[in-house]
């Protein structure tokens, strides 16, 4: 089948080229990928959620719009575009349906790339102007710039309409398509990479210089930090060989060594999409705070998948008013637990 996704599997290769050099590799690290960095994203998305209805804090808000627009590419390329169209079902969607979500994606991908600038400029500004951060940076003004930031690159997904089959054998673009693929590569990458380049330097040279200072001012600012050094420098490097990939059959049409190409090609749409997966790990590595909420909900989670229901419901007598982790405002949400029940763990009636 002719694939002109945004991540293809190169199928539009002649016959005898048409299995992947990888063999099951693919399909077997795709099916990792989904099953590993959906999970890790959808807990993210809950920890940073209550993160942000304690704190407030504004770098918490971009992390959470980043792993949304995280799981929005998972389940847009990895699972629709290449797990269920290529090898469940093993013929294209229809036209429309395929060019809508082929549009999807790379709105999805422009917004999980573009999502890091306001919070490398947030972070930038705590760092660089500390005085004026909170005139400047607040919640929301925050959320309106999350929402800006989702728009835009939906809108701006319009003219990959027309994105080329790149990865056809007798391919041969025209001034347009050159351009749209260039446009692409800035959008995605170069621009991106530049403006973290050149933030992140300035923040690292001032915290060299304040080290002392911001040690005494607080913990969470270098943790923050930290975490933006790791999201955009995994992002330079893993985006690296998909752009450099894209540019080369950009030109070099026919390929010269199309098995070689093909392998190269293939590997690096897996790099580029193991972006998606790995902010949970790099958080939990960076972050006391967030590896402790982390283990605690999924213990609990376990906890609760292992804990039956209806002896706890039976033999337990539970004290609503003196537990110190039940708030007066869900304390009804308790009581259903509290009252005694039957042999078979129904609540009893009880009467006024």
């Amino acid at each position: 089948m002719e694939h002109s996704h945004i991540f293809s599997n190169s199928s539009a290769l002649p016959t005898s080229l048409r299995g992947c050099s990888l063999g099951p590799v693919p399909v077997i690290y795709y099916s990792v990928l989904l099953c590993l960095g959906l999970p890790a994203n959808i807990l993210t998305v809950i920890i940073l959620s209550q993160l942000v209805a304690r704190r407030q804090k504004s770098s918490y808000n971009y992390l959470l719009a980043l792993a949304a627009a995280d799981i929005l590419v998972l389940l847009l390329i990895v699972f629709v575009d290449f797990l269920l169209e290529d090898f469940v079902l093993s013929r294209p969607l229809p036209p429309a349906l395929d060019k809508a979500v082929e549009l999807l994606e790379f709105a999805a991908i422009h917004t999980s790339i573009w999502i890091t600038v306001p919070l490398t400029v947030d972070r930038y500004i705590a760092v660089c102007h500390p005085l004026r951060y909170h005139s400047v940076s607040y919640p929301a003004r925050t959320r309106r710039v999350i929402v800006t930031v989702y728009l835009t690159c939906l809108l701006t997904s319009a003219p990959y309409y027309w994105w080329p089959d790149l990865w056809r054998q007798d391919h041969r673009s025209d001034v347009a398509q050159q351009l749209l693929v260039w446009a692409h590569c800035f959008t995605v990458y170069l621009v991106p990479c530049s403006i973290f380049f050149v933030l992140n330097s300035i923040i690292v040279h001032k915290l060299r210089r304040r080290r002392h200072r911001f040690r005494l001012r607080g913990y969470s600012t270098g943790k923050t930090t930290a975490i933006l050094l790791a999201i955009t420098s995994v992002f330079a490097i893993l985006w690296a060989p998909r752009v450099a990939v894209v540019l080369y059959h950009l030109y070099a049409s026919p390929v010269p060594n199309a098995p070689l190409a093909h392998l190269l090609a293939d590997v690096a749409n897996m790099l580029a999409l193991l972006n998606t997966a790995v902010n949970f790990f790099l958080y939990c590595f960076i972050s006391r705070r967030f590896r402790g909420v982390a283990a605690a909900m999924i213990k609990a989670f376990f906890r609760c998948q292992r804990r039956p229901t209806a002896p706890f419901a039976a033999h337990h007598n539970l004290s609503v008013s003196s537990s110190p982790w039940i708030s007066p405002a869900n304390s009804h949400c308790i009581r259903m637990l509290a009252y005694p029940g039957d042999k078979d763990g129904k609540p009893l009636r009880i009467s006024a």
